[in-house]
């Protein structure tokens, strides 16, 4: 097969090959997006997790309050029946109370145990009775 063109019968001569057809109007191709399309699903789960931890932080709360005061407990304990350091105390504690510290005030012979922004409660010595939990206020 000929790869040139035929020639015009009347003139003799080869017809240029013609253009091809022009695909209309371009368009700007869009710019992919950063997130790739996933800012929703972004948004959807930050929303359900917001809303998972304001309906459990009354259950998050609870849970620490009742292990503040049981480390103020074993440890006021630890401290003023037994005559140990309160360092050595925490070693006491049940597994999964490392967020639980102790402090303690000499005068009065009471041992606070706190979790961060959430709870925090006192038991005092109180002689032969042994130690006793504070009321919360």
């Amino acid at each position: 097969m000929n790869s040139t063109n035929p020639a015009d019968p009347s003139t003799g001569a080869t017809t240029p090959p013609a253009p091809p057809p022009s695909p209309g109007p371009v368009s700007p191709r869009k710019k992919p997006s950063r997130w790739g399309g996933c800012l929703p699903w972004v948004l959807i789960v930050g929303v359900l997790l917001a809303g998972f931890a304001i309906w459990q932080f009354p259950a998050f709360r609870a849970r620490a309050e009742l292990g503040a005061a049981y480390a103020a407990r074993v440890g006021c304990s630890c401290r003023y029946v037994q005559g140990r350091s309160l360092e050595s105390c925490q070693s006491d504690f049940e597994p999964g109370m490392e967020m639980v510290s102790l402090s303690e005030d000499p005068d009065t012979k009471t041992v606070i145990g706190s979790v961060p922004l959430l709870a925090s409660r006192s038991a005092r010595y109180a002689g032969a009775s042994g130690c006793l939990l504070r009321p919360e206020s």
